[in-house]
């Protein structure tokens, strides 16, 4: 099942976040020991905390009962780039199945071409046009690092205006332009063995596709190609195994990894009173001819002769752009219909629940049996570096799906926690010693100087621990904390979880490198990072300045994660975490920082920070003199802030009223 890692990809491991081993005299407070090496760790974002040897709580989750659901993640459709080029290629081959045609990538020096590298190197010169006219193909083959001794600029061209041109022109809002092509059914044969079936609509299968090996991963470009015959060099005709005996409709609802994608609907308000082609005046013309070509003018060869199923307009099949050279199975959509269709914006990207429901043991079962297919060889012998880059590789690649299953955001108040509590069922005497310890996560977030336990309600995930139970390459994607708070994540047993993170006084560095590294991604979905959805390689952001670390978190170490921090990471396989907020005295500060910019961007709260505030101080005696003196400067900054927006808002009510005078 395994792939040899490429060669040509890199990765640099980015630097260590600092380590810390506390002794048994600091690890008794758990909020004093995150202040003392706050200085030094919150300057990196994340840290790891290696507990002392002999402090080994117990796995309290009843394991026979525990049962959950997990989400479905295709790995290269999480990382940016990768995403965007699968979203053109999804783009191009929805314009061309639409009319009939299946995409065909082309083979260039035996890899199938990056048509999106090809469109944007050939936009940034200018267009098509440009490129031709000031003869810039074999730059553009440079740029793709393809081979200058070869004079694949000419090849390059060929591809871009069989492919994309057509495609330029609709997203011109411009009809194709109706040139007679004649194309040979033997020369068709021939050209087709340079280009490889597409697949997309596999791609995007909601469900886990049963004749994969393992049902895990899967080539985008088959090796064996079909050859059959096409209606233009670069597209193929679907037959009907590709629709499985369906219509076009069926073949192109394209399915994501969160909410499908609509299909087209044929049904509108366009479509009422429309007649079968445009008519023809009796009088004049052969009464027999009931349609004419919308390119050609023509009524003549009927046999050839094409209704769209979306608008009932007709065309010639050889007057098309690319020319068809038999009548296509299924619907088929005029160049109008084509381009309303293809201008649809994409839906926003999400993630989908599985179909299956696991035991931890079945969980297991599945994840290690993935592992050791995948590597070919024994799970407990493969290094996490070499799986740290074989990660970044799989997600980099267009040509691979690899499809794996993490059980994330599992709340402990369905299943229990890890940590040991006094509601424990047979909790042992031994035990009680981590029941009550700062360091079990369902205490830290309502110890006396935490500010989360002055929340009355149960906020699950902040002040209740979320669970997490990861395979290989399971991944958790570039986010920050909400409201900006503190996190703590603990691993309660198996194999070590990757940690990514940035300090979190780069984080608008971080995000504008990540908005500048894909500006399609942001111009679709704004609020992208606050959706857990997008990773990005750290040695690409490393490279645009934001600074990043690492870590490698073992079974019974805790990882921090300090206010702002953007931080990403993935599981190295079987494992079980658990994880939640806190918010010490300090946070105050950052918090109200935090609502401010939520109210920039229209973003909704977890809880209300001027409700937490004021709470805290109508109860001055319930304060420790460090969250008493917390409280009291965000009081002042909030009254501060009230009055500026009333005298604002005061201001322009007089304004108002003047001018309605």
């Amino acid at each position: 099942m395994t792939k040899m890692t490429s060669p040509e990809f890199q990765f640099i491991p980015p630097p260590e976040a600092p380590v810390f081993k506390p002794t048994w005299e600091e690890f008794q407070d758990a909020l004093g020991y995150i202040n003392k090496i706050r200085p030094i760790a919150e300057q990196s974002g994340i840290c790891k905390i290696i507990p002392p040897p002999d402090w080994q709580p117990p796995f309290a989750v009843d394991v026979d009962n525990f049962k959950f659901t997990p989400r479905i993640q295709r790995l290269n459709e999480l990382e940016a780039h990768t995403r965007i080029k699968l979203n053109f290629l999804d783009q191009i081959a929805k314009f061309w199945e639409l009319q009939g045609s299946s995409l065909k990538i082309p083979v260039v020096e035996r890899k199938a071409l990056d048509l999106y590298s090809l469109h944007r190197n050939v936009w940034s010169e200018g267009g098509n046009d440009q490129v031709s006219k000031e003869r810039k193909w074999n730059k553009i083959a440079s740029r793709m690092c393809l081979p200058a001794n070869k004079n694949l600029g000419v090849l390059l061209k060929a591809h871009y205006e069989r492919i994309l041109q057509p495609y330029d022109i609709f997203n011109k809002g411009k009809s194709v332009p109706y040139t007679k092509t004649e194309v040979k059914e033997e020369d068709a044969d021939i050209a087709d063995k340079d280009y490889k079936p597409h697949k997309i609509p596999s791609r995007m299968a909601g469900k886990i596709p049963e004749s994969e090996k393992n049902g895990r991963r899967s080539r985008r470009h088959p090796d064996s190609l079909d050859a059959k015959t096409d209606s233009q060099i670069g597209f193929g005709s679907e037959d009907e195994e590709d629709g499985k005996g369906s219509k076009e409709l069926k073949r192109l609802q394209f399915y994501g990894a969160g909410p499908k994608m609509a299909g087209f609907d044929k049904s509108s308000p366009e479509d009422t009173g429309k007649t079968r082609g445009k008519k023809v005046d009796y009088s004049d013309h052969d009464p027999l001819a009931k349609y004419i070509c919308l390119n050609c003018g023509r009524g003549d060869a009927e046999d050839q002769m094409l209704l769209c199923d979306g608008c009932d307009d007709s065309y010639h099949i050889f007057c098309l752009v690319p020319p068809l050279l038999d009548i296509p199975k299924g619907d088929w959509r005029c160049p109008k219909c084509v381009a309303v269709e293809v201008s649809k914006p994409v839906e926003a990207f999400g993630f989908e629940q599985a179909q299956k429901e696991y035991t931890l043991q079945s969980f297991g079962e599945m994840a290690d049996k993935f592992k050791q297919d995948y590597f070919n060889m024994p799970v407990h012998l493969i290094p996490t570096d070499m799986e740290e880059r074989e990660f970044w590789r799989i997600v980099s690649s267009i040509d691979e799906d690899v499809t794996v299953e993490y059980g994330a955001d599992l709340h402990t108040m369905d299943h229990g926690s890890g940590f040991p509590t006094k509601n424990s069922k047979n909790l042992l005497p031994a035990d009680m010693e981590y029941a009550n310890s700062s360091w079990n996560l369902n205490n830290l977030p309502v110890l006396e100087g935490s500010v989360l336990g002055h929340i009355n309600c149960d906020i699950s995930g902040m002040k209740v621990p979320w669970m997490y139970v990861g395979m290989c390459f399971s991944t958790f994607c570039w986010h920050n904390e909400d409201h900006w708070s503190y996190s703590i994540n603990y691993l309660h047993w198996g194999e070590p979880k990757t940690w990514y993170g940035v300090p979190g006084g780069k984080a608008e560095s971080f995000e504008e490198a990540m908005k500048n590294a894909a500006p399609e991604l942001f111009q679709a979905q704004p609020d992208l990072l606050h959706q857990l959805v997008t990773i990005m390689n750290p040695n690409i952001l490393m490279k645009s300045g934001v600074p990043i670390v690492r870590t490698n978190q073992h079974a019974g170490e805790f990882v921090i994660t300090f206010p702002r921090s953007y931080h990403a990471g993935f599981n190295q396989g079987y494992n079980f975490a658990e994880a939640v907020n806190f918010a010490p005295p300090d946070w105050l500060a950052i918090g109200r920082e935090c609502v401010l910019h939520y109210s920039n961007l229209k973003r909704y709260c977890v809880f209300s920070h001027n409700e937490l505030v004021c709470k805290m101080a109508s109860t001055p005696d319930d304060l420790d003199l460090t969250v008493a003196a917390a409280t009291y400067h965000d009081m002042l900054r909030m009254v501060d802030l009230e009055k500026k927006l009333r005298r604002s808002l005061l201001h322009w009510v007089r304004i108002m009223f003047f001018a309605l005078q």
